[in-house]
C-alpha cells in the first residue's frame, strides 16, 4: 500500500527519498540538536522520557535505535532502562559523528555502537533485539510497511516496538496556531540557522502526511504488530506509538 508520506521528499529531486533524507540530515547535523530544542521549547525531552518509562514494563536489555540521528534518545535508553547493548543506526555519516562523540562523553561507548544502516533492509538477524525505538523517523520512512516489516523482524518475541512521532494537533484553534507556527515560523527560523532552505519547510509536509493515530496502528497490525496502542502529548503535536511481536 502507498501512502503520502513516501510522496513527501526534502527537495523533490530525481533521487529516492531516501537519498534526499540522507542528504538533507548530512547537511542540517551541525544544527540539529539546537533546532530541536528551539522548535519544541525543550518539550522534546520530556516526550523522549515518557516514551521510555512507557517501555519499562518490558525490561529489554538488547536494543535498536532506528533513526537514532545525534544519539540523544539513545544516550536516555541506555541510562533509564540500563541497557547491556544498544545499536544505533541512521542513514546519516555526520548525524552518526555526533552520535559517537555523545557516547564517548557520556562514558557508554562499552555498550553502545552506531552504524550507518538503511531501515528498509537492516543487516541483523531474525529475534536479535528486546526491543526497537525509532524517534521522529518514521515520516522519512521511503516505504513505511517495509521500514515495519523490518522492525518487526528483528525482534524477539514479546519484544516491544516503541515509535515517537510529530502529530497534527485535533482542536481547531490549537490546530490554527500550529499550522501558522510550523508552515511559517520554522521555516524561516530553520532557513536562518541551518542555510539550508528546504529541510524545515519539508518538516510540517511530513508531520502532515504520516500517518496519524488508528492509521498508524493499523500499519503496525498488518505487519504482524499485537497489543498496539498509542498516546497523545502536548495538544496531541506528539504521539507515542507502542507495539509487541507475539
Amino acid at each position: 500500500m502507498d501512502y503520502k508520506a513516501e510522496k513527501i521528499t526534502p527537495y523533490g529531486s530525481n533521487e529516492s527519498k531516501t537519498e534526499q533524507v540522507r542528504e538533507m540530515f548530512d547537511s542540517i547535523a551541525p544544527v540539529y540538536d539546537f533546532m530541536n530544542r528551539a522548535m519544541t521549547f525543550g518539550i522534546d525531552k520530556l516526550w523522549r522520557r515518557k516514551a521510555v518509562k512507557m517501555m519499562r514494563r518490558y525490561e529489554p536489555t538488547t536494543l535498536l535505535d532506528v533513526a537514532t540521528g545525534t544519539g540523544d534518545f539513545a544516550m536516555l535508553l541506555c541510562r533509564m532502562l540500563k541497557l547491556k547493548r544498544l545499536v544505533g543506526i541512521d542513514l546519516s555519516e555526520n548525524m552518526l559523528e555526533i552520535a559517537c562523540k555523545k557516547a564517548e562523553k557520556a562514558g557508554l561507548t562499552d555498550i553502545t555502537s552506531f552504524e550507518q544502516g538503511d531501515c528498509l533492509a537492516l543487516c541483523y538477524d531474525e529475534g536479535s533485539f528486546d526491543a526497537v525505538t525509532v524517534a521522529y523517523g518514521v515520516r522519512n520512512f521511503e516505504h513505511l510497511e517495509q521500514g515495519y516489516k523490518e522492525m518487526y523482524r528483528v525482534l524477539k518475541r514479546g519484544g516491544v516496538l516503541c515509535v515517537i512521532e510529530l502529530s497534527t494537533p485535533r482542536n481547531p484553534f490549537i490546530h490554527a496556531l500550529y499550522n501558522f507556527y510550523t508552515r511559517r515560523l520554522i521555516p524561516l527560523f530553520g532557513r536562518s540557522i541551518s542555510k539550508d532552505a528546504r529541510a524545515y519547510s519539508y518538516l510540517p509536509e511530513s508531520i502532515a502526511a504520516v500517518p496519524q493515530g488508528d492509521e498508524m496502528l493499523t500499519i503496525m497490525q498488518r505487519v504482524g504488530f499485537t497489543d498496539c496502542r498509542y498516546r497523545t502529548l502536548t495538544f496531541s503535536t506528539c504521539t507515542i506509538y507502542l507495539g509487541v511481536k507475539p
